[in-house]
Order: C-alpha cells, then structure tokens, then sequence
C-alpha cells in the first residue's frame, strides 16, 4: 500500500531551487518568496481604478477628487517603478 505522506522537500532544496541567498531573504525557505508580485500589481491598479470611479458623485466640493485623483496617481506611480525596475535590473 503506498504511503499517504506528502514528500516535502527540505529548506536546503528549496534554498539552492530558488538560487536566492537565505540571508538576504529569510523567507525563501518558506515557499512563497516572490510569487505575489503580480498578483499586487493588479490588486493595485485595481484600487487605483476604484479611487478614480470614487471621483463620479454628487460632490459639492472638488478637494476629494483631488486627494482621489493624487493617491490613485501614486498607486499607479509606484507599479510602474516596480516594473521598470524589474525590468531593467540587469542593468545593475
């Protein structure tokens, strides 16, 4: 009968599969390092996009859509420097 225990793979193994140094990053042994990256991106624009729909409504002053306009711009702002320095860090 075969045994229904799972095969994890040690710390070690995940360490030298994913060829980053433990200590630099201590969650590598852990088996999610890195893997959410894109996945906030999106949830970010996705906010982003909110914050600008936020923007329609019967609004008597306009400072909100200021305040809405300008967080939703520095959501965008910093997903697109994460990208660009993603992209270009071979440039280092």
């Amino acid at each position: 009968m075969a045994s229904k225990q799972l095969q994890q793979p040690s710390l070690e193994d995940a360490i030298e599969a994913s060829g980053i140094d433990p200590a630099d990053e201590p969650s590598v042994g852990w088996g999610w390092h890195g893997h959410a990256n894109k996945a906030f991106k999106v949830l970010g624009l996705f906010f982003a996009a909110f914050l600008l729909l936020m923007m329609i409504g019967n609004h008597e002053s306009r400072i909100e859509d200021w305040y809405l306009g300008i967080f939703a711009a520095l959501i965008v702002f910093f997903i697109g420097a994460d990208e660009y320095r993603a992209r270009n860090k071979w440039h280092r």
